[in-house]
Parts: C-alpha cells; sequence; structure tokens
C-alpha cells in the first residue's frame, strides 16, 4: 500500500483541531438517495415542520 493511499493528518492554522485527508474512494457529502431514505423510514408520523426539516442541511454537513 503506497503512502498516498492513506489519510493523512493535516494541521489546521487557528485551530485547535487536525483534520484528516478523505479516505480513498470515499465522498465528504451524504448521498442523497441515503438521506432520502432514513428520513422516510425514520417515522409515518407528519408534523408541521418535518418537509422543511428534510430539506435543511446542518452546519456540519
Amino acid at each position: 500500500m503506497a503512502d498516498d493511499e492513506r489519510q493523512h493528518v493535516v494541521r489546521v492554522p487557528g485551530s485547535r483541531r487536525a483534520k484528516l485527508t478523505p479516505a480513498p474512494d470515499t465522498w465528504a457529502e451524504p448521498d442523497e438517495r441515503d438521506r432520502d431514505a432514513a428520513a422516510s423510514a425514520a417515522s409515518d408520523d407528519k408534523g408541521p415542520n418535518d418537509e422543511r426539516m428534510r430539506r435543511e442541511v446542518p452546519p456540519h454537513y
């Protein structure tokens, strides 16, 4: 296995935490199909804000 195929720890200037480079063959963003399947399988009950909450993306995504 070559060094290029592994994740590396990268220092972020001005931050207390380091960050990892992306793993090989992975994507940082969730797949739309995964998000829709998880949202629809969670519950059959519908509330007044359900549709808006499913469209919104949390700030860490």
